[in-house]
């Protein structure tokens, strides 16, 4: 059986970040439409400091440089912050990428007007220190955006039964059932670290690219992935 919570990947995989060759990689870039389809109700990115937790190869940095935030990312995976840089450097894009995991930020206090966290705290060795983390270094008043999994039946049949052995649209290992967040525990650890969760929505599956990837956005359910929002005291 392969290990679960296998990280490695991103950087296994790191020189085809941007190829577009590797299936699991073209779905976790079609995820980042959604999820701003959802974020951007919340705020006006122009001229905002942003942070990207888990940033790996950049797809949500770039967009958000995109829509005008000035944006840093930090990742453990080094050769996946490579190929952020590389893409960075070739598309004129002015992205700070710095190495380092979410329960030790690198940063001051109140630097950063939004922090983003999608796909991560489900990885992450300690959810409830690095949403600590993330409060520290987000402003009064900040906003804090996130995704993750749900943790019960139907959440680990979709995303290893179905997305691990049956689909392949993602490698075998890449989750671990046992750190999937039910919603309640979520927002009471963000509450601890004193984040008010204010809206969240189900995310998922919405039609299919021409390459018969899956494309996401908005569902009705939080069963299995959920997004939402929180805001600072």
């Amino acid at each position: 059986m392969a290990d679960r919570n296998d990280l490695s990947i991103y950087d296994t995989h790191a020189d085809r970040w941007w190829s577009d060759e590797v299936r699991w990689i073209r779905t976790l870039k079609n995820m980042v439409p959604g999820r701003l389809s959802f974020f951007d109700d919340f705020i006006d990115w122009q001229d905002k400091q942003v942070l990207d937790v888990g940033c790996a190869g950049g797809f949500l940095a770039e967009a958000l440089d995109a829509r005008g935030a000035t944006v840093t990312g930090i990742d453990p995976a080094e050769d996946a912050l490579r190929a952020a840089r590389d893409h960075a450097e070739q598309n004129g894009r002015d992205i700070r990428y710095d190495t380092g995991v979410g329960e030790d930020l690198p940063y001051t206090d109140a630097m950063f007007h939004a922090v983003a966290c999608v796909d991560v705290l489900e990885h992450v060795t300690d959810v409830q220190a690095t949403l600590h983390e993330i409060a520290r270094v987000l402003k009064p008043g900040g906003l804090f955006f996130y995704d993750t999994i749900n943790r019960n039946p139907v959440a680990r049949l979709a995303a290893i039964t179905m997305a691990e052995d049956v689909l392949k649209i993602l490698p075998k290992g890449t989750h671990d059932p046992d750190m999937f967040i039910k919603p309640a525990e979520l927002h009471a650890m963000m509450r601890t670290a004193g984040l008010v969760p204010l809206k969240e929505t189900g995310l998922g599956p919405r039609g299919v690219t021409r390459r018969l990837d899956p494309s996401f956005g908005r569902v009705p359910t939080k069963a299995v992935i959920y997004m939402g929002v929180a805001r600072k005291d």
